[in-house]
C-alpha cells in the first residue's frame, strides 16, 4: 500500500460555497474521489508538505486520549447524519473534519480510509480496539449485521452520555474535599520546613526547655528536610508502576476486593459498578449482541474485577443452559434486588427493559451517596485542618508563655 500523502484542496459544496482544506491520500486521483464523497467538486489540489516546524510533534504519553464525552459526541452525531440520508463515508469525512480531538480525529480518517477500500465499517473500528471501548466495537458490529446502525449508535450514544454524566456527578463531588486536603498538607509542609526553624532559632537563642508539643514539631522539622524528597520520590516512583501495573490481574485482584470494603466509599463504588454493568448490559441486549459477548464485555467494562470474574462464572452457567439471575445470586456483589428483578425480566421477557430500570435507579443512589457523602467530608474536613493546623500553631506559640520568666 502506497504510504498517504496531504494534499491541500480547494473546491465548492453542494450550495456553491468555495472550501478548502487538507486530506491524506495515496494519490490525487484518490483525493477527487474522496471529494466527491463528500459532496465537493475540486478546484485546485495540490501536495502540502509539512516539514520543521508545520510538522505535528508526537510525545509518547502526552497524546490527547480519546475521552467518553468525544466518543458520545461523535456517536450522536453520527447517528444523526446517517439517519438524515448521509452516506457513510460522508458522515465520516465530516465527523473527522469537525471533532476537536485530534487522536479520534485520526482514527476516524483511518476508518473512513478503510471503509472506502471495502471494509466493513465494524472491522474498520475493530482495529482500533486500543482506543475505542470493547462495548463500542461490538455494538456498532452487532448494527451493521443486523441493518440497525443508526440505532445502534444511538442507543451506544446515550450509554456514553450517562457514563459521563455519572463520572461527572462523581468528579464534582469529590473535587472540593481534595483541594481542600491538598492545601492544608501543603500548609503543613511549609510551616515545618520555614516556619519552624524560625521559631526553633530564636526558643535556642534564650535557652530553657521547650515544652514538649513543641519538642516534637521541632524533631518533625528536622524529618521534613530528608523525609520529603524521599517521600517525593516515592511517590513519583509508585506513580510511574501504578500506571503500569493497575490494569493486571495480580493488582485487580488484590485492590478491587478492598476497594468495596472501605467504610464510606465501598458501597458507593459498588453502586457505581451495578449501574455500569445494568446499563452496558441493557444496550447491547437492545442491539441485538448475543448473550455470552454482551456478558463478557460488560465485565470486561465494569470497572471492578470483582464483578468481572462473577459475570464470567454467570457467563459459564449460561453457556450450559441456566438463567442469567440463578448465578448471579450467588455473587455477594449483587444485591437481592437486582437478581430478583433480573429474574422477572427473564422470566417476562422484559429482561433489556428491567435492566434499563435497575441502572436508574442506582444512577439516582450514586447521586444521592455522593451528595450525602460531601456534606459528611466537609466539615470532617474543615475539623481535621484546625486541629492539625491549629496544633501547630499552639505548639509554636506554647514557648512565649515562657520567654518572661527565661529573660529573667
Amino acid at each position: 500500500m502506497a504510504a498517504a500523502l496531504t494534499f491541500a484542496y480547494r473546491g465548492r459544496d453542494s450550495a456553491g460555497k468555495l472550501v478548502k482544506g487538507k486530506v491524506e491520500a495515496s494519490s490525487e486521483g484518490a483525493v477527487v474521489t474522496r471529494l466527491r464523497t463528500m459532496g465537493v467538486s475540486p478546484i485546485a489540489i495540490s501536495e502540502s508538505s509539512s516539514t520543521g516546524l508545520q510538522r505535528e510533534i508526537s510525545i509518547p504519553g502526552f497524546n490527547k486520549a480519546v475521552k467518553l464525552k468525544d466518543l458520545a459526541i461523535a456517536s450522536r452525531q453520527l447517528a444523526t447524519m446517517i439517519g438524515s440520508g448521509l452516506s457513510l463515508l460522508r458522515a465520516l469525512s465530516i465527523l473527522a473534519d469537525q471533532t476537536e480531538n485530534p487522536k479520534l480525529a485520526k482514527i476516524l480518517n483511518e476508518v473512513r480510509e478503510d471503509v472506502e477500500t471495502g471494509v466493513s465499517f465494524s472491522d474498520a473500528v475493530g482495529k482500533h480496539s486500543q482506543d475505542l471501548p470493547p462495548i463500542m466495537i461490538n455494538m456498532v458490529r452487532a448494527g451493521e449485521t443486523g441493518g440497525f446502525l443508526e440505532g445502534a449508535l444511538d442507543s451506544l450514544a446515550t450509554n456514553f452520555e450517562k457514563e459521563v454524566k455519572l463520572t461527572g456527578t462523581i468528579k464534582s463531588a469529590m473535587t472540593y474535599p481534595v483541594v481542600v486536603l491538598v492545601m492544608s498538607l501543603v500548609a503543613v509542609v511549609v510551616m515545618l520546613v520555614f516556619i519552624v526553624p524560625i521559631f526553633q532559632k530564636m526558643f535556642s537563642s534564650l535557652g530553657g526547655q521547650l515544652p514538649l508539643p513543641t519538642m516534637l514539631l521541632v524533631y518533625a522539622s528536622h524529618a521534613m528536610v530528608f523525609v520529603g524528597p524521599a517521600l517525593f520520590v516515592a511517590i513519583i516512583v509508585f506513580s510511574a508502576w501504578w500506571r503500569t501495573n493497575k490494569n493486571t490481574v495480580k493488582v485487580r485482584s488484590f485492590v478491587d476486593p478492598l476497594k468495596l470494603k472501605l467504610p464510606v466509599f465501598g458501597p458507593l463504588m459498588t453502586k457505581i459498578a451495578i449501574a455500569r454493568f445494568s446499563r452496558n448490559f441493557s444496550n447491547m441486549i437492545g442491539a441485538g449482541v448475543p448473550i455470552l459477548t454482551a456478558l463478557r464485555i460488560v465485565g470486561e467494562v465494569s470497572g471492578n474485577y470483582v464483578l468481572e470474574r462473577a459475570l464470567v462464572k454467570v457467563a459459564e452457567s449460561v453457556r450450559q443452559g441456566e438463567s442469567i439471575a440463578a448465578p448471579l445470586s450467588e455473587a455477594a456483589v449483587f444485591p437481592a434486588m437486582v437478581t430478583q428483578m433480573i429474574s422477572v425480566g427473564e422470566d417476562s421477557g422484559s429482561l433489556e427493559t428491567m435492566l434499563e430500570k435497575i441502572a436508574m435507579f442506582y444512577d439516582a443512589e450514586v447521586q444521592a451517596t455522593t451528595e450525602a457523602l460531601t456534606s459528611l467530608i466537609e466539615p470532617l474536613l474543615i475539623a481535621f485542618l484546625g486541629v492539625v493546623v491549629g496544633g501547630m500553631i499552639v505548639a509554636l506559640y506554647l514557648p512565649i508563655f515562657k520567654i518572661t520568666s527565661l529573660i529573667h
